[in-house]
């Protein structure tokens, strides 16, 4: 089979299951409201979490981040006789995917979620301590700020930094940073209300 059918139908399967919506299944589950019915109405954990379950919020933050290591786990695991070739594509093209696929699923009418724990899951695949580095900053930031938008944003800004200063020229430097870009613009809304005082912080919950 051809190479480029191959990051082809790779990229396919890893846009279905980022698409997977775990807040909604979550919900379901623990007989919660459907997220997109309150608060911001993300399909997120942060946005769960002001269901005042924090049991769906975590089931949705490892859903999420989940399938964004496993599509990039596969990709590097199953894609390594094209490591010499197209290899970096294949596993660059699947973290795009599963990203976007969780951002744009198909199962929601490609109105999903903001992509941070996806991002994180798909950073701890292609490097464990690149995934560990931002983890630690978005948490740090959110435990001691209390604002997951904001936290996002710092980690989001660190991530290629960091990529960039241990992989040099890699190709998938590239990919990092288009990460990083796509979830600093999914949270400029959340920056202007932060700006103006207007955020919420984790755990708030808000009205529909």
């Amino acid at each position: 089979m051809p190479p480029a059918l191959i990051i082809l139908l790779a990229v396919a399967a890893a846009y279905l299951l980022g698409s997977i919506p775990f807040a909604i299944i979550s919900s379901r589950l623990f007989g919660l409201a459907d997220p997109r019915s309150y608060g911001s109405k993300n399909p997120g954990a942060t946005n769960v979490l002001r269901s005042g379950n924090k049991a769906a919020a975590i089931v949705t933050l490892l859903g999420d981040a989940s399938k964004g290591w496993l599509a990039v786990y596969l990709a590097k695991k199953y894609g390594i006789e094209y490591v010499s070739g197209p290899g970096t594509a294949l596993v660059g093209f699947v973290a795009l995917g599963v990203f976007f696929g969780h951002i744009y699923p198909i199962f929601l009418k490609f109105k999903g979620g903001k992509g941070v724990a996806t991002a994180a899951g798909v950073l701890l695949a292609l490097d464990p301590l690149l995934g560990l580095v931002t983890a630690g900053i978005w948490l740090f930031i959110a435990f001691t700020l209390r604002y997951s938008s904001l936290a996002a944003l710092i980690a989001a800004t660190a991530a290629p930094i960091y990529a960039a200063l241990s992989w040099g020229t890699d190709g998938l430097v590239i990919v990092v940073g288009i990460i990083a870009m796509v979830l600093v613009g999914k949270h400029w809304p959340n920056l202007q209300r932060l700006m103006a005082g207007k955020e919420p912080k984790i755990g708030a919950k808000k009205k529909a």
